[in-house]
Order: C-alpha cells, then structure tokens, then sequence
C-alpha cells in the first residue's frame, strides 16, 4: 500500500485553459486497461522538457529531443504505457515518428508539432497500429477537466495515480498549476522523473521555460530515490498556455517569477514525493537531510549515499534501529577529506550519535519508536560548511523483489 498517499480527487484537479485530454483503451500490451493518453494545446502554448540522462534512453525521449530542438511550435502529445519502446534500435525510432505522424495526420499538424512518450517493458517492439487505431478514440474523449483520468492512463506498476493541483494570484489575475507523474520502480531520475506533465495557463516568456523546468527537475524529480536504477524513458514536460491575463513574466527573478516558480515547485515536490510514496513495495516514506557540507553536491552525495544503501533500506523494512549502516554510508559516499569526528545523526527527534560516536544518552528504545512510523527524517550534520540538501527515498521490502521478479509476466 502506498505510504500516506491517495487517489486524487477529479474535481480538486484545476483544468488548465488551453490544455485538453483525453485518454483511451488501445490495447497496447493488455486488454481493458486506460493505456493511451493525448494532450492537445492550443495555439501559443510553450513547451520546455528535461529527460533522462540514461545514454540507452529510448525512442521517444530521442524523438522528443528532435522535436523540441528544432524550434516547432508544439501542439500535441501522445503517451502511451505498457510498452517503453526501449532498446528497439532503428526500428523504434521509425515506430516513434510514425505515431507522431498519425497523431499529426489526424489534427492537421506537423509530426515535428507532436512529442510522443512511452513507458513499460523494455526491449520489445512498440505495437504502433494499436495506438494508431486507439487514437480517434482518444481524441474524442479530449476534455480540459480529464487529468485525473490522465493519471490513470499514464499508470504502470503504480497503485495509485499521482496528480496534483493549485492556483496562485499574479497581478490580480488567477494562474492555475495542474500536473500528473506516474512512477514506481526503476526510479533514480537523473533529470526529471519517470513520466511527468506539469501544465499552467500564466504567461511567461517562452525562453524562460527550459532554465525553469530544468531548475524544478533539480528540486523535485532530481532529489528522489527508490530503487538507484536511472530509467531509459525519464521525461519530465512543463507546459504554459500563456492563458491566464496576468502580465508576462518575463525574470525569473522578479517578484512575480518567484510566486510562479514556487507555485510550481509546490506541484512538483508534490508529484516528485508521490513517486516514493508509491514506490514498489515501499512502507515508509523517509526523507533525508543531510546539512553542514561545503556545498550541496557533496551534501546530495551522502544523502543518496544513505537513501540508495540496500542495508540501510532494509533496516527501515524491519523498524531496526540499526543505525551504524547509516554512518557506514556516509563514511564510504566519497569525500575523501570527511572528519568522522564532527559528524552528528538524528533520527528524527532522536539524537543518535554525536562528533562520530554513539550518543550517551542515546536509548535503543527512543531509536526503536521512530523507526516505527511510516514516516522517517534522517538528519546528518557533517560539520564542513553551511550547504545542506533533502533527498525523499522509501524502504526495500520483500514485495519490492516480487513485483519486479514478476513485472512481463
């Protein structure tokens, strides 16, 4: 079961004027499940993405990179799941563009206009003709109120779908946020996140939107850790309609860039934490934060040091406070010149050790009831500087093997 996480509700999703969905049964790997997804923008819509950093990164996110390179006005996109047209050579690309252009056919468009996103089982062949004839339906069902099916639609081995929404005020005019990520296992984006469409109607000058989704990848999608493994697919896409009345933005350092990007951020940590939550056989939803490092790529260095160790997920599984596995990683993260004696951990409340060592007056007990709950602060002081970062991981449970002993069948 997901860790402090529900299923949105379809009505708290704010539509996003400019921005129509719709999504459909194509029947690409299983029958009877929602497995295509289509956005539609209307004319003037920005678009900026991130992907994966993986260099086997699949079809799609190659055709995506193409499409947005060449400076076209973007206009649609295509997802589907149950198949990540991964590791397909020369014969997924070609499988790619062609639903592009079936896509493109159908809207009067240009297939460069069209991004198109996969996500599922690796290595086989996309069944193109199956979304190809999904695609009518798709598009009639198109609403600016579907991204809760959306959610659904763009599903994998989650258990839940991960959407999130908000309204914010910028210069008397009212901006609406809504976005969508799916994501379970194979999670250590190295970009972005799995799949992820964050949408607002603000205006914003286009050339702002690249720097603004690379930075809210960074925050959100970039500080997030299941299971280690950086998938082929990863695509995180911000949208702007340029919609919504306000005046332009056009800094991201003026007051009203800073209301839009912390709006923004909100949804995206949001979308981002959702991921862990549902992480694959996750219980526990842990956050750690690493402080008092000389600066914060060493300090996000030991954090996934921690949040990536199998022994130290492990322990979590089994609420053991067995806490030198902590220490452990943090010692072998790679800082050469770290002096274990300025080193302090907490354990939320809990006061673990002190300048290296075991706390006096450290209790198991005390350690025993945090590593309870389902929901954990790591904290550790390095004692170097004033840089600090936060990474969001889970636990490694016995359902996590499962589930991906068990993913094609």
């Amino acid at each position: 079961m997901p860790v402090n996480l529900s299923a949105p509700v379809a009505q708290d999703l704010h539509p996003v004027a400019g921005v129509r969905i719709g999504v459909a049964e194509a029947g690409v790997r299983k029958a009877g499940r929602k497995d295509l997804t289509v956005f539609l923008l209307d004319e003037g819509a920005s678009v900026a993405g991130v992907f994966t950093q993986n260099r086997f990164c699949a079809a799609p996110v190659q055709v995506c990179r193409e499409h947005l390179a060449s400076g076209s006005a973007i206009r649609a996109m295509v997802v589907n799941t149950g198949n990540a047209n991964a590791g397909t050579g020369a014969d997924g690309l070609a499988r790619a563009r062609a639903t592009c252009r079936a896509l493109a056919e159908q809207l009067g468009l240009q297939p460069a206009q069209v991004l198109p996103f996969s996500t599922g089982v690796i290595m086989e062949q996309l069944p193109v003709e199956r979304i190809q004839a999904g695609l009518p339906a798709a598009l009639a069902d198109a609403q600016p109120q579907h991204w809760a099916r959306a959610a659904e639609g763009i599903m994998t081995t989650d258990t839940l779908p991960k959407a999130f929404s908000t309204q914010l005020q910028i210069g008397g005019a009212t901006v609406s946020i809504t976005g969508i990520s799916k994501g379970a296992g194979m999670i250590r984006p190295n970009m972005a996140t799995m799949l992820g469409f964050l949408a607002t109607d603000a205006c914003i000058a286009p050339e702002l939107l690249q720097p603004l989704v690379r930075e809210l990848a960074d925050q959100s999608f970039n500080r997030v850790t299941i299971d280690g493994d950086t998938s082929t697919n990863d695509s995180f896409v911000l949208m702007a309609t340029q919609r919504a009345g306000n005046a332009p933005v056009t800094s991201l350092d003026s007051e009203q860039g800073h209301q839009l990007k912390a709006a923004l951020l909100q949804v995206a940590q949001q979308l981002a934490q959702a991921i862990v939550r549902d992480g694959e056989g996750a219980t526990k939803f842990i956050t750690v934060r690493v402080e008092g490092g000389r600066t914060g790529e060493e300090c996000r260095q030991v954090a996934y040091a921690i949040a990536h160790s199998p022994l130290v997920k492990t322990a979590f599984f089994a609420s053991d406070p067995n806490l030198g596995r902590i220490l452990a990683a943090v010692g072998y993260a790679g800082i050469q010149d770290l002096d274990q004696a300025l080193i302090d951990l907490y354990l939320d409340d809990v006061h673990v050790a002190v300048q290296g060592g075991r706390n006096p007056a450290y209790r198991e007990e005390d350690g025993q009831r945090v590593m309870q709950q389902s929901e954990i602060t790591v904290r550790v002081v390095l004692g170097r500087g004033e840089a600090a970062e936060t990474v969001w991981t889970c636990d490694l449970s016995h359902d996590y093997v499962t589930i991906n002993a068990d993913y094609r069948s």
